[in-house]
């Protein structure tokens, strides 16, 4: 373990100085890296693969902390105060954990649909507490994956991961850039979009379920689908609303659309 008594120590710089997204594209064009924030989601982090690089921690440690220990045997292990660690990071650390990690190739989009049924497209869903929830609702309501267009927040980014509760480390995804609804069609998908239109079906509609392949499309917070994707839909789908209520958060909606779509099939 390697005491940090200085925040401005080089050895904690990418702790400090490195914005996500630099440290998404540091080692283009191959995998950067990312931060995972909090001891149970680095550990569902190495679970599933990913190489840890460093790791920054609290020196008062707990349980959760030493049993993370064994994973780190080849990395250095900063530790430092709370009131330093918070110091460095610009904000409160939760449960007094971060992790510098290494990035994985991106599946390919027939790696991800090989074999699926039911998969989850986000179309510019642009805030990464929805990126992280919606993650874990498909992963939670058995979802075979999940496709995001390149105008989504990153689900590795460490407010995701956290939000998603490390369940984006367990369930499979990619990012497609262009052509994804062609392609999607190519495999055999039908495509259900969500959106308040005239022509909408309700969610409940049998036909839905009785696809043998449905990708379930999430638009963004603000405009939703664009009339580009709509055009795409093969089907254009509502959530009944009560009460005067005329639409649901998007990640709320993923909730009910995944359920009602994949575990009632």
């Amino acid at each position: 373990m390697i005491k940090i008594r200085d925040i401005h120590d080089e050895r904690v710089s990418a702790y400090r100085n490195l914005r996500e997204r630099e440290l998404a594209h540091i080692y283009e064009p191959d995998p950067g890296l990312f931060m995972v924030e909090s001891p149970k989601i680095i550990e569902r982090a190495l679970n599933a693969g990913y190489q840890p690089v460093s790791v920054l921690m609290d020196e008062r440690m707990n349980d959760e902390h030493l049993a993370l220990l064994p994973y780190f045997k080849n990395i250095p292990v900063y530790v430092a105060s709370y009131e330093e660690l918070t110091k460095l990071t610009g904000y409160t650390l939760t449960k007094g954990a971060m992790c510098l990690m290494q990035r994985k190739k991106l599946l390919s989009l027939t790696e991800l649909l090989h074999d699926a049924k039911r998969i989850a497209v986000l179309d510019n869903v642009e805030n990464p507490t929805n990126v992280g929830a919606i993650m874990r609702s498909a992963a939670a309501m058995n979802m075979d994956g999940v496709i995001l267009t390149d105008g989504c927040a990153d689900p590795l980014y460490r407010r995701a991961s956290r939000v998603s509760m490390g369940t984006v480390f367990q369930i499979k995804w990619t990012i497609v850039q262009k052509g994804l609804y062609e392609r999607l069609h190519e495999n055999c998908f039908k495509i259900a979009g969500l959106a308040l239109k005239d022509d909408a079906i309700d969610i409940r509609n049998k036909q839905l379920n009785q696809e043998e392949k449905l990708a379930v499309v999430l638009g963004n917070e603000g405009v939703g689908l664009s009339d580009a994707s709509l055009k795409a839909m093969d089907y254009k789908v509502i959530i009944p609303m009560h009460h005067g209520v005329d639409s649901l958060n998007v990640a709320g909606a993923s909730a009910v659309a995944f359920y009602q779509l994949a575990c009632h099939q």
